[in-house]
This record gives structure tokens, sequence and C-alpha cells, in this order.
């Protein structure tokens, strides 16, 4: 795996194996307390001079605040296997620092030490573990506000927007991850194993940091007026389902799913059939 890390000179390796190898006696020189979340809380000092003030994931960064008082030369992040994922040096009045995390990183402890000349002067911990839900499906008759014109174009007649859904996924972990793929199995109308572009309407990802929701819009017409073999679809009393929701995790290279319950009534019409969806 690759990482984004900056040029090291001689000096920078000698300070990233010498901050190695006392890492261990760091820890009672660390001014921040780790969370259950992953994330790093502020010193309690009220002069805010301790050296590691904070530490915490913002976007698909990791942010590093250090205190009024920091005499720091570097900063090394240690990947969860213990290798170097980047080092960045710190200039006189820089009070934070960030390296770029992506979504293309091993999910774990990482560790932060901060270098003074050849010693490690204070060292902390932060959890960076994605953790994606899928939490709703949406319709464009069923959730009119989502930015459908915006996303398929505007059309007098919304076919595209009828046929295609939205898919709600939220990030409750401590680290960012993006949406690589999303595929619809079950009682729908067009079921496809293997959709075009992934599933994924014109994106080939969606970033999901930590905290956030995102909506998935799908390409492969999940809910059009077409009925395959092995699809379900509407009539004027009633039919009744279950479809799932498969996202595809950059992080973990695996996809996450998700059951939902439909039923179909009011028309043989796909455009003017009434669509209930619920999550089981």
């Amino acid at each position: 795996m690759n990482h984004k890390q900056s040029h090291f000179n001689r000096r920078t390796v000698l300070r990233t194996a010498a901050g190695l190898s006392v890492g261990g006696l760091a820890g009672c020189l660390n001014g921040s307390g780790e969370t259950g979340d992953g994330t790093t809380t502020p010193n309690d000092d009220s002069d805010e001079q301790g050296i590691l003030r904070q530490v915490a994931v913002e976007g698909t960064e990791l942010v590093v605040e250090l205190g009024s008082a920091a005499d720091v030369d570097q900063l090394n992040l240690i990947q969860p296997n213990g290798e170097l994922f980047g080092s960045r040096e710190v200039a006189a009045g820089v009070r934070q620092v960030s390296f770029e995390i992506g979504t293309a990183y091993d999910p774990g402890e990482y560790r932060i030490l901060a270098v003074h000349g050849e010693e490690t002067v204070a060292e902390t911990s932060v959890e960076i573990r994605p953790q994606l839900e899928i939490v709703a499906v949406g319709l464009f008759r069923n959730n009119p506000d989502k930015p459908w014109d915006a996303v398929y174009g505007e059309s007098e007649t919304n076919r595209i927007q009828n046929a295609e859904a939205c898919v709600s996924v939220h990030n409750s972990g401590t680290g960012p991850d993006a949406a690589v793929s999303l595929q619809f199995s079950g009682d729908i109308p067009n079921p496809i194993e293997d959709p075009r572009n992934s599933g994924l309407y014109d994106a080939d990802k969606v970033t999901i940091p930590p905290s956030e929701t995102r909506d998935l819009f799908s390409s492969s017409l999940p809910f059009g007026a077409h009925v395959g073999n092995d699809g379900m679809g509407c009539i004027v009393e009633k039919n009744t389902g279950e479809f799932s929701v498969l996202v595809g995790s950059r992080v973990f290279a695996k996809k996450i799913s998700e059951r939902f319950t439909v039923e179909y009534s009011g028309s043989d019409v796909m455009r003017d059939c009434s669509i209930t969806i619920n999550r089981r």
C-alpha cells in the first residue's frame, strides 16, 4: 500500500530511529488522554503548554495540535504494523500539523511521536478504524428533497429519477472510508449482479468521513420500469418482498450489506406505483 510521505534526509531518518527506540519511555510525557472513540482529549493545563495537546481525525486527515510551549522539531506517525506512515518537520511557532490519511490505509492503532533533537519527548496513540452502516434507501417519489436533478439532470418525465435509488451510508467509526460500489439484489424490478461503473452514478468512489453520512446514487436502474425474470414489480393490489443493498468498503476491501422490506401497490405501471421501503 502506497502512502504519500515527505522526503527523508539523513537527519530525518536518524530522528525517526531515535524516536522509535525510546518510544516505550515517552508515554509518561504525553500531554493528552485518549478517549474511547479513538480521538484524544485536550490537555487539562490551563496554560496550554502540553506538548501533544490534541489528536483527532478530521475528514481524511489526522490533525495534531501542539501546546503553546511545545519545543518539537518533527512528528512521526507510526502505522499499526510498526512501520513509519509519514513524518512532518515542525517549524518554529507552528501549532498544528496534519497527516493526509486518505481512504487507502490499514485500520488500527496509530502512534504519534513528537521528536526534539534526537529524543522522543511525547507520544500518544489514536484508533483509526471506519465502520460503515447502510441506514436508508430513498426513491424519487418518496424523497423529492434529495438532489435528484443535480445528479441525473432535469427531465420532464423524471424517467431516470424514478428508476434510480439513493442509499444513505453512515460512518460511525473513527477513520475515513470510501464507498466504491453499490449493488441491489432480491425483490426489486431490476436486480443486477454486476452493474456498470460499480453501481455508483458518475463516481468511482464516495468518501465518507468519520461521524458523517453520505448519499450514494445508483446507476443500475434498480427500480426501473422493466421487470426482469428474477425481479418483482408493481401490481394494483399488493406485492411484498425483501431486498438487499451491498456497499463496497475501500479500507476493508469487502462489502457491507443491509436488508430492507418493500411493498408495491396501487398500479401495475411502475411510475404510478406506490413503493414503501423499510429497514428490517
